[in-house]
């Protein structure tokens, strides 16, 4: 977000304040999803919520402010303190005559439509102007709507002066975590590739390409899994017959359900309910919020607003109700359920964890650390996460990780159990052979219990697991790419698990192998050359920019080489462009990094374009396969670095 052309523009805008409201929402109650009839400035004031907005989740606390579009879908779902908040509600439009560069920016960056969060450093300003807004907005006579709408005025410049002294976090959701989004809320309608490239404006490779390097799994068998898993509930929670379940859950043949459920999950559908039965009194798959079927729904009224575009088919009004929370004695029936299930194996899989604790290594490319840590002391401490509060052991020795694996292997963490793609990780392998594997995606629930964590990381990807995996052992989560560096990332883990000098050690010797590798390619390589960092999987091409994986790290936040000037400003946002091969020869660099799943550089010599590339010619380009070059963790980053340096002076 370019906060000097939203100021720019406010300056030529006419805004039509259409509704301010005060709304109060006990703890455990949610709204039901609507779309915002209007942009919106939402501020909360008291309490925490989850804000879904689309497909993005945006966790709210005190004085945080959310700006959302016209047309936006919006559900919130309140926390244990209950949610207060204001939004003002308006319609913004560039009046004619306007000079042409106004309107053609405003065009351009769409400033009402944006959605951004922003926590303000002074919030009392801003917080004052809401309230007598409001005030003024409830007053019979006209000259107190004229009065709100000077103050609408009023927090947009304030918000705007905060904005431009303290900047904004503005960024899209990991590309992955939206495509888990819409499949666990649509995945009982017709889901395809390219429905989902269409409502993400990512192309289909791309999409695919970089869910499976964050998951391990296509999205579309993604897909399937959650579907199974569905149908698994249903066959438990309800006397469902096999075609209503598929129905339910996206499939018109049930006998087609049935030999994916059989492939899945190892028996038929009916076998698989017939075994269960026998531990049906409490749900096998709980769900992350429980609705009261009980208790009538309460109904919170908006203010009514006299304006069609605003007003769209009584938009404005949404029903309150309220969420029962499961009981504790419900969980720990579970949980007691779910071990005695696990009992037959629990304990050689506690003991081969901790085996491999003890005896795994760290890769080779893994510096130890060299400092000599404090003895550990017993107890806890409090972090703050997204999530909240979360009380954590100060020294953590049974730490389930579904991401930042590189980071915790850095600090001679060994995990006891992870998720499935990241043990195939080949910078990571060696030190995780003999850590339990989890299953795909954040891995499963039941597993997860049945190694008995003292501590739970994850990214945010996984949202439905969140509050299940709270119940099993303090969970910290991180957002995926709140990390900005390796410097940071291994300095946050660091300080979490009561390694700091660890980390220390690490980074200093991290530091110094990038250095040296910097130097030996800089003085071989003249640093104007331009450098593409490429993929070439299936038919199509794209080129990818420093964020995601392939040698972008590396070649352009490392070595500090540039793009080719034409395609720099398309992968600096969204991070990548995909190419045709036509115009591939304006798109090359002096140097090529590749990563594809069939070329070699006899093939790409042989193909007429890419036979054409000087690059290709002279024989500098590198190619790797999508195992190894999809990694950007600390210890992959390193290893990739060391690589490549290799690769750049040899080509001398």
């Amino acid at each position: 977000m370019d906060v000097h052309d939203h100021i720019v523009i406010w300056n030529y805008t006419y805004c039509k304040l259409l509704d301010v409201r005060h709304i109060v929402v006990k703890a455990g109650e949610s709204t039901r999803p609507y779309k915002a009839p209007a942009s919106l400035f939402i501020m909360c004031i008291r309490g925490s919520a989850q804000v879904q907005v689309n497909v993005e989740l945006h966790p709210f606390n005190r004085f945080k402010i959310l700006h959302i579009g016209k047309g936006a879908a919006i559900d919130f779902q309140a926390g244990e303190d209950g949610f207060e908040y204001y939004s003002v509600y308006y319609k913004a439009t560039i009046p004619l005559p306007a000079p042409q560069h106004i309107v053609q920016l405003a065009e351009r960056l769409r400033p009402f439509h944006t959605l951004y969060e922003f926590a303000p450093a002074h919030p009392v300003v801003l917080y004052r102007c809401l309230t007598d807004m409001y005030k003024e907005w409830n007053k019979a006579e006209a000259l107190g709507q004229l009065h709100a709408k000077n103050l609408l005025f009023q927090f947009a410049h304030e918000l705007l002066n905060q904005l431009k002294v303290q900047g904004t976090y503005s960024e899209k959701r990991d590309l992955a975590a939206q495509i888990i989004a819409i499949i666990q809320k649509q995945y009982a309608e017709p889901i395809t590739l390219e429905s989902l490239s269409e409502s993400l404006n990512y192309s289909v490779p791309h999409l695919s390409s970089y869910f499976k390097s964050r998951t391990g799994v296509s999205p579309i068998d993604y897909l399937i899994k959650v579907r199974i898993d569905r149908a698994a509930a249903l066959l438990l929670e309800t006397d469902a017959t096999l075609s209503e379940i598929a129905a339910g859950v996206g499939y018109r043949d049930p006998y087609y359900l049935g030999r994916l459920f059989k492939k899945y999950k190892g028996v038929s559908p009916s076998l698989f309910r017939a075994q269960r039965s026998a531990i049906k009194p409490v749900e096998d798959c709980p769900s992350t919020i429980m609705r009261s079927s009980i208790a009538p729904p309460k109904t919170l009224r908006y203010t009514n607003v006299a304006d069609n575009d605003y007003q769209r088919s009584k938009e404005g009004e949404s029903i309150m109700f309220r969420e029962l929370k499961p009981s504790m004695a419900a969980v720990i029936l579970l949980s007691f359920m779910l071990l005695l299930n696990a009992c037959g194996t629990q304990a050689s899989t506690s003991n081969n964890a901790a085996t491999g604790a003890a005896s795994s290594t760290e890769p080779s490319s893994t510096p130890q650390a060299t400092a000599s840590p404090a003895p550990e002391q017993e107890g806890t401490k409090i972090v703050s996460t997204v999530m909240g509060d979360v009380e954590v052991p100060l020294h953590p020795k049974r730490v389930v990780a579904g991401e930042y694996l590189g980071s915790l292997l850095a600090l001679g963490v060994i995990p006891v159990g992870t998720s499935t793609h990241h043990l195939s990780n080949p910078y990571l392998s060696d030190a995780l052979k003999d850590v339990e594997d989890l299953g795909d995606g954040n891995g499963s629930i039941e597993k997860i219990l049945s190694i008995e964590p003292d501590l739970i990381i994850m990214d945010d990807m996984y949202t439905e697991m969140n509050d299940q995996l709270s119940k099993i052992a303090p969970t910290v989560i991180v957002p995926y790419a709140s990390l900005k560096s390796v410097h940071e990332e291994v300095s946050y883990f660091g300080e979490l698990l009561g390694k700091e000098q660890e980390a220390t050690a690490w980074l200093a010797d991290y530091d110094s192998r990038i250095a040296t590798a910097k130097q030996k390619v800089l003085e071989v390589i003249p640093a104007e050359s331009t450098f593409s960092v490429l993929e070439w999987i299936g038919k199509d091409v794209s080129a990818v920019g420093a964020n995601y994986g392939k040698g972008g790290q590396p070649i352009y936040n490392v070595f500090g080489f540039k793009p080719p000037a034409e395609v720099a400003a398309e992968i600096g946002d969204p991070g990548w462009a995909t190419l045709s091969n036509e115009v591939l020869p304006k798109y090359a660099g002096d140097y090529i990094v590749l990563t594809t799943d069939r070329q070699s550089i006899d093939d790409l010599k042989a193909d007429p374009i890419w036979g054409s590339l000087d690059a290709v010619k002279n024989n500098r380009v590198f190619i790797w396969g999508k195992e190894r070059s999809w990694y950007w963790d600390p210890i992959a980053i390193l290893t990739q670095t060391e690589e490549l340096a290799d690769w750049l002076v040899s080509t001398k």
